[in-house]
């Protein structure tokens, strides 16, 4: 919701249209939200180095349409969003040194739903558990949002949510059919794994991303974040 294309002329009848169970997709802070009691809402995490790796393949591949798109669309905050630099540990390097530059803050995204983790209606997902075991988060996800599980659709529904359908069914699963990306929308869905970082990232930038993390979201929130609940 807090992407700007399509504008909110357009896209907010969509989310009026939906007539099937109503989920709605943000990378907002809990701040930035009119936050309901009514509502549902889960949490997906994942290590900063990770996320800058996935954001990465997101921008490098991003097409003229991308740009135009997002520096031209009413109501811009900030600069306008350049072409990345090669070196992907420069990249790095500007995410961590700027907070989140060239989009948002890491930390303050995290530590808003942080604080509000043992609400009711709020469930934290982390995608290295997702990775270990689908099949037992899926579950837990239902039984939060109190779904019923089809015991008969059990088969499909695992098929559906693996990385491998994912990505051969990508224009079915990626913002705007993918219209944003050089080679369209499988190279949005590009790998779905971890710790590409480690060969790239030198000991010391390692370092420096674990001390961050303690200061800015305390032990407990750095270290779920960093390797969930696995």
């Amino acid at each position: 919701m807090d992407l700007r294309v399509p504008p909110k002329e357009v896209k907010l009848p969509f989310v009026e249209e939906q007539t099937h169970r109503r989920f709605l997709k943000t990378h907002l802070p809990v701040d930035a939200l009119v936050f309901s009691e009514k509502a549902k809402y889960i949490y997906i995490g994942r290590d900063g180095g990770d996320v800058v790796w996935s954001l990465y393949n997101h921008h490098s591949n991003a097409n003229q349409g991308f740009y135009d798109a997002l520096n031209n669309t009413p109501g811009l905050v900030g600069p306008p969003i350049e072409t990345p630099p090669e070196d992907i540990r420069q990249y790095w390097l500007d995410w961590f040194e700027q907070d989140g530059f060239p989009f948002w803050s890491f930390w303050e995204n995290l530590r808003t739903w942080w604080s509000i983790k043992d609400l009711q209606n709020v469930y934290f997902v982390h995608f290295a558990d997702l990775k270990k075991d689908m099949p037992s988060e899926i579950r837990r996800i239902a039984d939060f949002l109190g779904i019923p599980i089809n015991e008969s659709s059990w088969s499909s529904i695992l098929e559906y949510c693996s990385f491998d359908w994912m990505k051969e069914n990508a224009s079915k699963t990626v913002p705007l059919g993918g219209a944003f990306w050089e080679g369209g929308p499988k190279v949005f869905i590009n790998k779905g794994v971890n710790d590409r970082w480690t060969n790239v990232l030198t000991d010391e930038d390692c370092a420096r991303y674990v001390a961050k993390a303690e200061a800015e979201l305390g032990s407990d929130c750095a270290r779920w974040v960093a390797t969930g609940n696995c």
